[in-house]
């Protein structure tokens, strides 16, 4: 068993443990669940530390066991520069999460179970190099999620873990035809990630190809999620725990992105071909229709979920640009693909810190509405200060991660297409929208729920300054991010010329 086989599978030990012995008590169940999260972070450190690029065609830290023989699908695990930075940042925001729940007190050990069993399964996703593989884990996923949601949530929690339930549920289903069309296609029959990219079983195939590709954009938009696949994601947010929502936001949403650049492109480079033009439409209208209904939001934990449809949307542009190969723009889209796997880790980062930080509204006033709270940087200047570091960062700041990650996103993909000069409205709109509710949250007289708040404590301070921190670092020195994801980027866009 090697390395990445342990990032896998401890989780699912010690998950099991909390699931399985009743008689440990909620204290002893946050801190395995803290103790198991920090060896994850130290094992992927020393992965980085040791990580090579592989060469093209291949993955490092290899793993394959025979698994379902009849199909050649078997457990195959590995990892290059599209999957390490996502190990990287699951790794930290479980850590987070296990921090920020330390007072967990609805059902600590079953809780702190069923997040490492999620933890589990989105580490399993991103080293997959089966699609089988890749399935089950992105299945088990929706399954978590959807206790989490429905287990620790408020309001109507059991409503949106329903919802989220069925539409993504329902997108999975898709993406399997999907794979079921790539195994029927390759000669001879697989569903070995490698295996499919060197084949391409369904080059020369105009429909087929088309309709194969079809159906995995839908199962993957669906998670991402793109308008129209999107209305799961506000009601889920808004109803979920915390944690629920950071790591929905953070993690379960870059499972459909990752698809992107991981199974559509390099498998299926010449429908990805002719349908760029329709994936960059998609991510423009997800740009601006996202950002346009956050600033109509005056519930701040449903602001920040539409501003997730948002910043999906740039990652949607920048990967349906890499698909224009006419001409000599190969530089452009690498540097476009490179910020979409950028912006993936920025906005985990980001996005995970802001839904922790609204949670603590709802924690001590019991509601988001920013119309309920007056002043609050006067009764919690530690909330104020930090949630204007996440603001900052999600609407692209300079020093910041998410100023980084859309650089480059707009810089290839307006080199390749200058239309999608466009989607630059989207940031206008996202910092106007972040501006109007540290305004109405946080400036003026104190009033309303801000009246008695309870500033941040120790363990909230400490888990969303992990976060916040990271991206700042990522701000001010990217290079050794980027020097792991541009090999990888590179390569995906000289499969899509193939």
């Amino acid at each position: 068993m090697n390395v990445l086989s342990l990032l896998v599978f401890v989780p699912l030990v010690a998950a099991v443990v909390l699931a399985a012995v009743p008689r440990i008590d909620g204290a002893a169940a946050r801190w395995l669940w803290l103790v198991v999260a920090a060896v994850e972070v130290v094992l992927v450190a020393l992965v980085w530390a040791r990580y090579q690029p592989p060469s093209p065609g291949r993955l490092a830290l290899d793993e394959k066991v025979e698994w379902i023989p009849g199909v050649r699908s078997s457990y195959h695990v590995g990892i290059d520069g599209l999957s390490l930075p996502l190990l990287a940042m699951t790794a930290v925001l479980f850590l987070a999460c296990a921090v920020y729940s330390l007072r967990q007190a609805n059902r600590p050990r079953l809780h702190a179970a069923l997040l490492l069993f999620l933890q589990s399964v989105s580490l399993g996703l991103f080293v997959s190099a089966d699609l089988i593989l890749f399935f089950v884990f992105f299945d088990l996923s929706i399954v978590a999620m959807y206790f989490l949601i429905a287990g620790w949530g408020h309001a109507n929690a059991a409503r949106s873990a329903l919802q989220f339930f069925l539409y993504t549920f329902l997108g999975s289903l898709a993406l399997l035809v999907g794979f079921i069309g790539l195994y029927v296609y390759a000669k001879p029959h697989t569903f070995d990630m490698l295996e499919l990219t060197a084949q391409l079983p369904l080059s020369g195939q105009g429909l087929p190809g088309g309709l194969v590709l079809a159906a995995v954009l839908l199962g993957l938009a669906v998670k991402t999620p793109t308008v129209p696949f999107h209305t799961w994601l506000p009601p889920a947010h808004t109803d979920a725990s915390s944690v629920g929502s950071a790591v929905l936001a953070a993690v379960l949403l870059k499972m459909g992105t990752y698809g992107f650049v991981r199974i559509g492109m390099p498998m299926l480079p010449q429908a990805w071909r002719a349908w760029a033009w329709v994936i960059i439409v998609v991510g423009l209208v997800s740009v601006l229709y996202g950002a346009l209904v956050a600033l109509a939001q005056h519930n701040l934990k449903r602001m920040i979920a539409y501003t997730s449809v948002n910043h999906m949307g740039y990652i949607v542009v920048a990967v349906g640009a890499a698909g224009l190969v006419a001409g000599d723009t190969a530089q452009a889209r690498d540097i476009a693909v490179t910020g979409a796997v950028t912006q993936m880790v920025s906005h985990g980062l980001v996005t995970g810190a802001l839904f922790l930080l609204a949670g603590t509204l709802h924690d001590r006033a019991g509601t988001y509405e920013m119309g309920q709270f007056g002043g609050l940087a006067g009764a919690a200047p530690r909330l104020a200060g930090l949630f204007a570091v996440g603001a900052f960062a999600s609407l692209g700041l300079p020093a910041l991660s998410g100023f980084i990650a859309e650089f480059q996103i707009f810089t290839g993909a307006i080199a390749v297409a200058p239309v999608t000069a466009v989607a630059l409205l989207g940031i206008l709109i996202t910092a106007a929208l972040f501006l109007r509710a540290l305004q109405r949250v946080f400036t003026g007289e104190l009033s309303g729920k801000a009246v008695g708040f309870t500033d941040l404590r120790g363990r909230e301070v400490g888990a969303t300054g992990i976060l916040l921190a990271l991206s700042l670092l990522i701000g001010v020195y990217p290079a050794p991010l980027l020097e792991v994801i541009e090999p990888a980027a590179s390569t995906v866009v000289s499969l899509l010329g193939r």
